[in-house]
């Protein structure tokens, strides 16, 4: 008997009641207990497309992008033409690294409505992911001709003017967004960074204020903030910035990073050593503790535990030659020749521009004893930069030692032209000058002719 008040709900009528509550707490911000709830909905009825693409809205709040793309393409199969789940789900792929997939799903977009902005304002972002400026911009003009008052056109194509180091252009594109759109998300904090990178410090000092007015406990502004402050040599109130992100976030592997970084400035080795350690226990891929604490076991004469942290900071590095360059350089101090070849070779395959790399090399080579070798790799590294005192010095030296006196005293007389004070010239000076009177006057009692680099 049901009584007056006693509704029963069919089971997608409590579906429905399900994906409302589940809607509720995804816009108080209560994304695990709307997707729990979304998930129940869809156990009743898994044909609503609907709740498909606000399952995956749910989910990308969270982060799920992979899960997300499977819901809005399911929500796809049920409606192949929902422009916000087809718009939503390239976005999701441009997320991923998917970018000819997000490509696809934007002109699918503009092929059922050409006016559909968001595909060409969304579009920009994928174009400049993928290095694509140009096309970028292109996307930003025809995204202008729809809406021309869009704040996220406007900080779309800001970002790919930052990449491309165009600052200029970048800030009046973010402080443009700002002014269409005050609360946009960090946007003092990105006018700040490019600022910053502009050489605009004053102005990148006050946007950095304002975004912490906003958002006080924002470790990634408060840290931006601090490299900011230590560049600009306010060491101390860089030091603070650092301290107060450990107060946020107790164990953050940059702060205690440039905490070192600062302690070891200001001579305190041991201090600078414990907050290296702790930085690089507390984010095995942060790259720069190991690289430090390889440098002051190399100052202490710990040469093992240096190849050791220099072995474990190759693991995380990028191919940058002059990281690679200086690792290599203090695996040569740390005795280990062919791991220093093998880093140097490295390097310079990936810039054959880089004439320290050269020079460690022949250093190598004259270390091993296979000096033509190093003479070779030392004409590399002057052809390279013909003004490097310490690869003319050297080479000098390789000269002097197998015979090549005229390219000896070429390449030492370059060096002291540009340093004439240094003693360490002039007495390779003096050695080469004796060596070829000697062998001049060797030659002048044998009768016998001079070679071409006698």
């Amino acid at each position: 008997m049901v009584f007056e008040g006693d509704i029963e709900f069919g089971p997608y009528d409590k579906a429905e009641r399900k994906a409302r509550q589940a809607f509720e707490f995804y816009e108080d911000g209560k994304a695990s207990q709307a997707l729990l709830i979304m998930e129940d909905a869809l156990q009743i009825n898994p044909a609503n497309g609907r709740w498909h693409f606000n399952k995956a809205l749910i989910l990308d709040t969270i982060n799920r992008f992979d899960d997300a793309i499977t819901e809005y393409e399911i929500a796809l199969d049920l409606d192949p033409t929902d422009m916000e789940a087809l718009n939503s789900l390239a976005v999701d792929y441009t997320r991923t690294g998917h970018y000819d997939l997000a490509i696809e799903m934007f002109e699918r977009i503009e092929q059922l409505d050409p006016n559909f902005e968001p595909c060409y304002c969304n579009r920009i972002i994928t174009y400049t992911e993928m290095g694509m400026h140009e096309t970028a911009e292109q996307m930003f003009y025809l995204a202008q001709q729809i809406d021309a008052d869009c704040p996220l056109c406007f900080y779309n194509i800001g970002n790919s003017l930052f990449v491309r180091g165009d600052y200029k252009r970048a800030i009046h594109c973010w402080e443009k967004t700002a002014e269409l759109e005050p609360s946009h998300p960090q946007i003092n904090f990105r006018v700040a960074q490019a600022c910053w990178a502009n050489g605009q410090h004053r102005m990148a000092n006050e946007y950095f204020l304002a975004e912490l007015r906003l958002n006080p406990g924002n470790v990634d502004v408060i840290f931006d903030f601090g490299r900011f402050l230590l560049e600009s040599g306010q060491t101390e109130s860089a030091k603070e910035k650092f301290n107060r992100i450990l107060e946020l976030a107790t164990n953050y592997g940059p702060a205690l990073f440039y905490l070192g970084e600062i302690a070891l400035h200001n001579g305190c080795d041991e201090k600078a050593e414990q907050l290296f350690v702790r930085a690089a226990e507390n984010d095995h891929t942060l790259a720069g503790p190991r690289y430090r604490l390889a440098q002051l076991a190399l100052k202490n004469k710990q040469l093992d535990q240096a190849k050791d942290y220099l072995l474990s900071e190759l693991e995380l590095i990028e191919e940058q030659p002059d990281i690679l360059v200086s690792i290599g350089s203090m695996l040569m101090a740390a005795g280990e020749l062919d791991l220093s070849t093998s880093c140097l070779l490295k390097a310079v395959d990936i810039d054959n521009s880089h004439d320290q790399g050269y020079y460690y090399l022949a250093v190598i080579s004259a270390l091993k004893g296979t000096l033509d070798e190093s003479l070779e790799y030392f004409t590399h590294a002057l052809d390279i930069n013909p003004h490097s005192i310490e690869a003319l010095r050297d080479s000098a030296a390789i000269c002097l030692i197998t015979g090549r006196l005229q390219r000896a005293h070429r390449r030492i007389t370059t060096a002291l032209s540009l340093d004439s004070g240094d003693s360490q010239l002039k007495d390779l000076h003096r050695q080469i000058t004796s060596a070829i009177r000697i062998k001049r006057i060797k030659r002048f009692f044998s009768g016998s002719k001079p070679s071409p680099d006698a």
